[in-house]
């Protein structure tokens, strides 16, 4: 039991410094001061650069696109069911959020501190909704997916600036 002991301690200092090692906040910050600021009224809002985001990628033909996941796959029926959509909206929308925090991260790249929370919608039209504070100016853009696992996919990204977090319940289920 002392060694199992002396073991987390010692990965759990070595995961503190590795973590303090990774201090980007001159690097966000740079990114930050290459934000557009507009005026609304008396307020100044932070503009997400959508260029910045962009991955630069060429939207797929979704007639003829090979997801990875079959769609008749207990993957996609168990999908379906839950979020009551058909199949073919299930494959997609399962493959576009496995592949969705490459466009999260280039998004939070550019939010910093502005960030709140995100989450998926499960619907026909998936779309990835970015809550921040109220100093980031509402926008939309669709981000074309370039990583090999859902290539050409499109996720479209909402920003909300209204603050919101979502409270998880035990089962990891977020009650709005």
């Amino acid at each position: 039991m002392p060694k199992r002991l002396i073991t987390m301690l010692i990965i759990t200092t070595a995961s503190m410094w590795a973590l303090s090692g990774c201090d980007n906040s001159t690097d966000t910050t740079a990114k930050k001061t290459d934000t557009v600021v507009s005026t609304t009224g008396s307020a100044v809002a932070n503009t997400i650069d959508w260029s910045v985001i962009d991955s630069g990628e060429k939207p797929a033909d979704l007639a003829n696109y090979q997801y990875p996941f079959a769609l008749d796959s207990q993957n996609v029926r168990d999908y379906a069911e839950y979020f009551k959509v058909d199949n073919a909206t299930a494959q997609h929308n399962l493959t576009v959020s496995m592949a969705s925090n490459e466009a999260l991260s280039k998004a939070l790249d550019q939010l910093s501190e502005s960030y709140v929370s995100h989450e998926l919608t499960d619907d026909k039209d998936m779309k990835m909704v970015i809550h921040t504070t109220p100093d980031v100016a509402a926008g939309s853009y669709d981000y074309v997916l370039a990583g090999d696992f859902a290539k050409g996919l499109v996720l479209p990204i909402e920003i909300k600036p209204d603050g919101k977090k979502g409270e998880v319940k035990a089962h990891g289920e977020v009650v709005e």
